[in-house]
């Protein structure tokens, strides 16, 4: 049974910082791309951040410059360090994995920056 459980999210202030986990069960997490979206009150699910099996990363313009992704192999754990928050950053966060045409989401966790 796959497993991606986010945890990480909670309330914080604008300029403040989160951490972010997702750790994955049931996968082979190695050979998967990993990704960060998230859901917006009344938005579309967009694309955060993604992280190849390789290592490679992208990120959406807007987080650009202030949100890193990362892995871990050995724990089976991706992590999205998000500095400078914004308002606009509101959201629930979703943890992807990605092989081929298989696609795995977790639950979300819920991110709230307050003005």
């Amino acid at each position: 049974q796959v497993q991606l459980v986010e945890s990480g999210g909670g309330l914080v202030q604008t300029g403040g910082s989160l951490r972010l986990s997702c750790a994955a069960s049931g996968i082979i997490f190695s050979r998967y791309d990993m990704g960060w979206y998230r859901q917006g009150p009344g938005k579309q699910r967009e694309l955060v951040a993604t992280i190849t099996s390789g290592g490679n990363s992208n990120y959406a313009d807007s987080v650009e410059g202030r949100f890193t992704i990362s892995r871990d192999n050995a724990k089976n754990t991706i992590y999205l360090q998000m500095n400078s928050l914004k308002p606009e950053d509101t959201a629930v966060y979703y943890c992807n994995a990605r092989l081929g045409p298989i696609v795995h989401w977790g639950q979300g966790t819920q991110v709230t920056v307050s003005s």
